[in-house]
């Protein structure tokens, strides 16, 4: 076990100068990074802890949920078939209201907001295990594996710890959130995401208040915080537009290559895969690209495609199934209950939860 106390030196912050990119955050409350899209691209309020660059004319999420609804499902179980070809799990994001949804396709569930920050703890010290308890106890009884999501984030946390300022404090918080929130589900979860979205798009720390206090030594206090919080589960850095070879997977592979070098803390890395229209074909680079690294696994974690091209997601699932360090699928399910605009198109399953072809022509090609 390592120990807890951990020197933190303050690091230099590579200041975020460029304009946000595609699905990259641009508002929210907390959030203090740029604020302009690149160009061709509008901020989209997706919640009030945040907004998103998107291409300009789509629509914001409806917020209707429709409680646990039952969807039609093709014959074959897609978790089973992709498990057949010597993966983990393919997963879904679910919460209370959408549970019943992941019931006969998935194989694991991903919380998609009872385990945020803000959402579990409000307070400091008071914690709101409600809704978490409900989805770690029906994965159980379901016989589904769950994913934990997410122990360390800049966005939506409440503003009591966006506003520490002092490094011992915001360390001692850190410790202490992990802690209560990983130490609850002990040998529950398969695997936590423990730290979320910590790189700029040039491979360079993102601005946070964990990195403009503690330097990239947060990251560490948060693995050494988890490891010791829940031994058996495999501990994930997560990050999106890993969708090429690019400069941001370059510095997260060499981020984690630096705090493995001496042992493992982070198990894993998980590549978010929001793609667009046509933006397949790029994403086995990056599956080379970060098996390099010193995970023993990686993890597609939010998949969705813009159109739902069957040979995009066929492009994704093929690069999957040929790098052995790729183990699970996590995609949101319906075009509803997706974080993307209804409009987009982007899921397995419509707005009024029925299969598209593309599930199908998945199943078929896992056959």
């Amino acid at each position: 076990m390592f120990s807890i106390a951990i020197l933190v030196p303050l690091a230099l912050v590579a200041p975020l100068v460029s304009a946000v990119v595609e699905w990259g955050q641009c508002g929210g409350i907390g959030y203090s990074g740029p604020t302009e899209c690149d160009s061709g691209l509008t901020c989209v309020h997706i919640n009030d802890y945040y907004s998103q660059c998107q291409r300009s004319g789509t629509s914001t999420p409806s917020s209707t949920i429709i409680i646990n609804p039952t969807p039609t499902i093709p014959a074959g179980s897609l978790d089973a078939k992709f498990k057949a070809r010597g993966k983990k799990f393919w997963g879904a994001f679910a919460d209370p209201n959408t549970l019943n949804l992941s019931r006969s396709t998935f194989g694991a569930v991903t919380p998609e907001y009872s385990m945020k920050w803000d959402a579990i703890e409000p307070s400091r010290g008071q914690f709101n295990y409600g809704n978490a308890d409900t989805l770690v106890n029906w994965a159980i009884s379901n016989g589904k594996l769950i994913c934990g999501y997410t122990l360390v984030w800049h966005s939506q946390i409440p503003s009591w710890v966006s506003n520490i300022g002092d490094s011992a404090i915001l360390t001692s918080v850190i410790q202490s959130h992990i802690s209560n929130v990983a130490g609850r589900y002990r040998g529950k979860l398969y695997s936590w995401i423990v730290v979320n979205e910590a790189f700029n798009e040039d491979g360079s720390l993102r601005s946070s208040v964990f990195s403009r206090v503690l330097g990239e030594n947060f990251i560490t206090v948060a693995f050494v915080a988890a490891r010791s919080a829940d031994p058996t589960a495999k501990l994930y850095i997560n990050d999106y537009n890993l969708d090429s070879n690019n400069a941001k997977v370059r510095g997260l592979v060499a981020l984690v290559n630096r705090i493995n070098s001496n042992h493992t803390l982070i198990d894993g890395i998980g590549t978010q895969i929001h793609l667009g229209a046509g933006g397949g074909s790029s994403v086995r680079a990056t599956f080379t690209a970060l098996a390099a690294s010193s995970v023993a696994e990686i993890a597609i974690t939010e998949l969705d495609i813009a159109g739902c091209a069957t040979s995009d997601y066929l492009a994704v699932l093929n690069a999957c199934l040929n790098t052995p360090k790729c183990v699970s699928i996590t995609s949101f399910i319906t075009d509803s209950n997706s974080w993307r605009p209804p409009t987009n198109g982007s899921c397995l399953f419509d707005a009024n939860f029925q299969p598209k072809p593309l599930l199908n022509a998945i199943l078929a090609a896992l056959s």
